[in-house]
Parts: structure tokens; sequence; C-alpha cells
């Protein structure tokens, strides 16, 4: 088989976890609670931030970017995901697995680096409190958003033109949940070295490099908490800083352990596995983390809602 027979790909045929069928009907009500609580606590985080003049600095205006990301992400990824726990045999269409690739690039790469400006800009509000406001304008607010996006778009418009030009030789059945890059490349018969290296380069400079940095703007941030002189002030932030680190590692961490190698010696379940955890838990903790442990958020929710309450009852 050869270039010919890579235009007769129509379809591919998604395994999910077709291996264990005992546990996919408990798996689909589990993952469907999660979208849903995940498309509500963000929709609610991107309204309140939108509606509300008392939010409109910097930080909260990063987290609503975050939350679009997270809706958008979570909404590309899960349906198709549902459809696969609840179907024998689930399919996606040639051009429905591009598109789908290309914007889970779109939205994954774009997140890691909005995660890292949301890193400086907590640095420089916990480590710069007086020169904040002139650090951290709107015009370098808006410079970073976009460098994120930008960056997104590119790598997707680069990364998923290049693996759909590979011939599918063997098969078109991809064992995952969804269109992600190391599956699918995994069905190719054709020399993917040079794309593995360009993977490999992409990925220490996409996740590697914005997760060091955020780890040393935490480290700043730590040195920053530990001068503060009162202890409750020191106890909130090291609890708000734990949460947002953990968050970040769940992120970065599996998505390096899955892209660094896209043909890594990882079987496909635990592949599966890492996987969901930056596709469902990630955008699921960071509505909680980001805006529930936040009292600004909670005291501007809360008016709109009282808001939203008398003006029903009048």
């Amino acid at each position: 088989m050869n270039r010919q027979n890579q235009s007769s790909v129509v379809e591919f045929i998604l395994l999910g976890f077709s291996t264990l069928p005992e546990l996919q009907e408990l798996m689909f009500g589990v993952f469907l609670v999660i979208y849903l609580v995940t498309l509500m606590g963000n929709v609610v985080i991107i309204l309140t931030i939108a509606l509300s003049q008392s939010l409109q600095a910097p930080m909260y205006m990063f987290l609503q970017n975050l939350s679009v990301l997270e809706t958008s992400f979570t909404t590309v990824i899960t349906p198709e995901m549902l459809v696969v726990l609840s179907t024998e045999k689930a399919t996606i269409s040639f051009a429905g697995c591009f598109v789908q690739m290309y914007f889970i690039l779109l939205f994954g790469v774009t997140e890691c680096f909005l995660l890292g400006a949301m890193a400086y800009d907590r640095y420089v509000a916990i480590g710069y409190p007086l020169n904040y406001p002139m650090i951290m304008t709107k015009r370098v607010f808006m410079r970073l958003v976009m460098f994120s996006w930008i960056s997104g778009a590119v790598m997707a418009s680069i990364q998923t033109p290049w693996v759909f030009s590979f011939p599918f030789c063997d098969s078109n059945e991809i064992n995952h949940l969804f269109c992600e890059t190391p599956p699918v490349l995994g069905l190719a018969c054709a020399d993917t070295s040079i794309f593995e290296t360009y993977a490999f380069t992409g990925t220490i400079f996409i996740v590697v490099v914005p997760f060091l940095l955020i780890l040393l703007s935490y480290i700043r941030i730590l040195f920053a908490i530990l001068k503060m002189p009162s202890t409750n002030g020191r106890q909130k932030a090291f609890s708000t800083c734990a949460s947002h680190l953990t968050s970040v590692t769940l992120f970065y961490g599996t998505a390096i352990m899955t892209y660094l190698q896209p043909k890594s010696g990882y079987s496909p379940e635990t592949k599966k596995l890492m996987s969901l955890s930056y596709t469902l838990l990630t955008p699921l903790l960071n509505p909680l983390i980001y805006s529930l442990r936040n009292n600004e958020m909670k005291k501007a929710w809360m008016k709109l809602w009282r808001e939203n309450t008398v003006s029903h009852t009048v």
C-alpha cells in the first residue's frame, strides 16, 4: 500500500476503552457529569467577570480567557468521547478527525502560554504590588493574551496538516478516545522521525519552558509571601499558590509525558488515562481553584445573584 491507500481512508474508528466494556457505562455517566459541571463552572466565571465592573483587572481578564479556553477545549473533546463510550463502533470522518486535532492543539498550546502569563501576573502583583498597575497595563495584558492565541494557532496550523500528510496504510482504528496526535501518528506507515524530532523540540518550547517559568515565578512568589508580616495573609497565599501549582502540574506534567515522545512505550490504556487528566480534570479543577477560593469573585457573583433575584421579584 502506498500514497493511493491514504486517500481511501475516509473515516477512523475510535476504540476508546473497548477492552473494558463493563466499565464504559459507568465512565459515560461520570464523564457526562464532569463535562456539565465544567461547562457550568466556566460559564459562570465568564459571565460574572463580563458583568462585574469590579472584576475588570488583568487578573480576572486572564481568568476569563482561561475559562473560555477550558470551555472550548472540553467541548471539542468530551462530546465525541461520550459517543465513543456509548457506541460499540464509534467512527469519526477523516475531516472530522483533522478538525478535532487542530482545535485540541490550538486550545492546548494557547493554554500553555496563558498559564505562564497568569503566573507572571501573580508574581508582579505579589512581588511588586505598588508598581503592579504600571507594569501590568491593559496593553501588556492584551499582548500576552494575543501572543498566547497566536502561538496556539501557528502550532496547530503546522502540526495538524503535517500529521495528516502521512499515509495511513495498516489500519484506521485509533486506540484512543479522540483524535490526539500520538495515537493518530501511530497509524502512519511512513518514516515519522523528522516529525518526532519536531514534536520533541516543540514540546520543550511550548510545554517545558512555560512550566519552568511558572515554577520560577512561584518560587519568587514564595519568597515574597515569606516576607509578609501577617500570618493569616501568608496562610491564604500559600493555600492559593499550592492549589494553582497542583492544577498547573497536573496539566503540564501529563502533557509533557504525552507529547514529549509521541511514540513512547506507554501502554494505550496508560496514554488514555494521562489524556483524561488534562482533558477532564484540569478544566474541572480550574474554576474551583481560581474562583471559589477568590473572595472578590465570590462577592461579585453574590452581588449579581442578589441583583438578578431582586429584579425578578419586583
